[in-house]
């Protein structure tokens, strides 16, 4: 998929939308769906996590993910995104984390992070790149 095929009314939610859902598979095969922040870039999500969270323990097992926005009031504006999970061990580029900061950064601080601790509690890089796009 490349940003091509994405409907204009779904890229202004890629760069609008504060929380999308990323849902994981569990041990047991139930999927897990979590309210994350994330950035859209270059054609793929990036999403910054604890490494020793749930969705961490997940994705070791599992690494197939769907990500969803949060519907209309009467079940439209419905996208959802398949995709595989990658860890990029390198971390976000000096780009993406300005991106990155200039989407949360006062989120950040609402919640008593600077930048700097933020990076380093959340400090796995997830970058899923969209295999399907569904919606309606």
């Amino acid at each position: 998929m490349t940003i091509e095929t994405i409907p204009d009314k779904v890229a202004e939610r890629l760069a609008a939308e504060a929380v999308i859902w990323l849902t994981t598979v569990r041990k047991a095969g139930a999927p897990a769906p979590t309210p994350v922040w994330f950035l859209w870039s270059g054609g793929e999500f990036l999403i910054l996590t604890q490494p020793d969270s749930a969705k961490m323990a997940h994705l070791a097992r599992n690494s197939h993910v769907s990500l969803n926005f949060n519907g209309s009031a009467e079940g439209g504006e419905v996208s959802v995104f398949t995709g595989l999970a990658v860890v990029d061990p390198a971390g976000p580029t000096p780009e993406e984390w300005e991106s990155y900061l200039a989407k949360y950064g006062t989120d950040m601080t609402g919640i008593d992070y600077t930048p700097e601790r933020f990076l380093a509690d959340y400090s796995v890089l997830l970058r899923i790149r969209p295999e399907s796009l569904r919606g309606w």
